[in-house]
């Protein structure tokens, strides 16, 4: 079951893993650094299209993001740059 809770942690997480600001996050999904604060604190989730922008730039599942999985780098080995 999905929890926003677990999303925002997530997020976050795996953000500042990458020594990233709100607003460094913001530019790669196209929205500014308080909508950013607003995902991560659970009081909004994002579009699929951000979803995959996030894994991408981070290089982690959406399962792993959703907590449908632990396993952050579940299904990434077949992505390629671009």
């Amino acid at each position: 079951m999905f929890s926003k809770e677990l999303f925002a942690q997530r997020v976050r997480e795996v953000r500042k893993l990458h020594d990233e600001t709100q607003k460094e996050l913001g530019e790669v999904i196209g929205t500014k650094a308080n909508n950013v604060s607003e995902i991560e604190s659970g009081k909004k989730t994002t579009t699929s299209e951000n979803i995959a922008k996030i894994c991408r730039h981070y290089r982690v599942s959406a399962d792993y993001l959703l907590g449908l999985s632990d396993d952050p780098r579940g299904g990434c080995e077949r992505w390629t740059e671009e």
